[in-house]
């Protein structure tokens, strides 16, 4: 069995994830199970919409719960103090140039950005400004120069 995946985070990503987890654990489920209480009252639980739309729903939220705990319990804090300001790490935002002269705006992140783990995170992790990289990404690869990074 391989070993489970760490997952860099910094304390303000942990913080949003959190945040959101609280937010699933308490008002979110206690409304879905609100809703399920009210569908359960309609009547007949087979010929229901009501209900199995809710009960659907709640089996949603809880696999979310799931996953936000697994990540939380998974995370490793990064010292985003000890990251230079010309080197890409997890919180960086980076701008970067294709080879056709498209520039774009990239954060490394697990919460809300590119994640560290895919090809284009892999590729810019360490990578300093004015150094170009290759991605490898599904459909071809293509290369890259770091402009910033912030």
């Amino acid at each position: 069995m391989s070993e489970p995946r760490t997952e860099h985070l910094t304390a303000d990503q942990r913080a949003a994830l959190e945040a959101e987890l609280a937010e699933m654990e308490g008002p979110r489920r206690k409304a879905a199970t609100e809703a399920i209480k009210t569908a359960r009252e309609f009547g007949d639980l087979s010929e229901n919409f009501e209900y199995h739309a809710a009960k659907n729903e709640q089996g949603l939220l809880e696999r979310r719960i799931t996953i936000l705990r697994d990540r939380l319990d998974r995370a490793v804090l990064v010292d985003e103090d000890a990251a230079t300001d010309d080197t890409v790490s997890v919180g960086s935002k980076v701008e970067v140039e294709d080879e056709q002269g498209a520039k774009l705006e990239i954060e490394i992140s697990s919460v809300g950005g590119v994640s560290p783990d895919s090809p284009v995170g892999r590729a810019l992790m360490g990578a300093k400004v004015g150094e170009e990289v290759e991605i490898q990404a599904p459909s071809g690869a293509w290369r890259a120069r770091v402009v910033s990074v912030a």
